[in-house]
């Protein structure tokens, strides 16, 4: 009779480790997630005062279109 009881229990253990081994790298993956945005904001403050550059091609080129840009006394038609 001992082999049966052991037989009843088996899935509540298989579920327990399971669900433990599970949680294991969630739990490891959390810790390096927070380790690593910590870091990022550490060296966010270094890193900005060590770059005081303007990009080459940085931003917009500026164009105006043909029909917004009129001689001075003629009307838009629409």
């Amino acid at each position: 009779m001992a082999g049966g009881k052991a037989g009843k229990d088996s899935g509540k253990a298989k579920t327990k480790v399971v669900s433990r081994s599970a949680a294991i790298p969630e739990y490891l993956t959390a810790e390096m997630l927070e380790l690593a945005g910590n870091a990022s904001k550490d060296l966010k403050v270094k890193l900005d005062s060590l770059i005081k550059a303007t990009m080459a091609g940085g931003g917009v080129i500026p164009h105006l279109h043909k029909s917004l840009t009129g001689k001075k006394g003629q009307q838009k038609t629409v």
